[in-house]
């Protein structure tokens, strides 16, 4: 079982700044690769962005490359979303998932965390 916590979520002027952060606990955290995804009102939850369980590879959605970054810390099981240039449509609730491989669909993620809102004012 792994039980994940995010946080870092705000609202923000487009063009800021915000750091999500999702702990994870459990001694397994390092075996899992790790997903952000977001829901907005009314739409489905889509993929955000993944990492490796090293951290080695990434891989993100189109619309937030170049913006947002991904990334982990195995030693404080803690996975990251660094999100730059904030537009208003990235407004959403964001969510982490752990899974036992690279994948784009929330289909495949076993643990997930609560949510953390993210709104952008324009």
């Amino acid at each position: 079982q792994v039980q994940l916590v995010e946080s870092g979520g705000g609202l923000v002027q487009a063009g800021g700044s915000l750091r999500l952060s999702c702990a994870a606990s459990g001694r397994t955290f390092s075996s899992y690769s790790m997903g952000w995804f977001r829901q907005a009102p009314g739409k489905e939850r889509e993929f955000v962005a993944t990492i490796t369980r090293t951290g080695a590879y990434t891989y993100y959605t189109d619309s937030v490359k170049g913006r947002f970054t991904i990334s982990r810390d195995n030693a404080k099981n803690t996975v990251y979303l660094q999100m730059n240039s904030l537009k208003p449509e990235d407004t959403a609730a964001y969510y982490c998932a752990a899974a036992n491989g690279i994948y784009y669909s929330s289909r495949y993620y076993d643990y997930w965390g609560q949510g953390t809102q993210v709104t952008v004012s324009s």
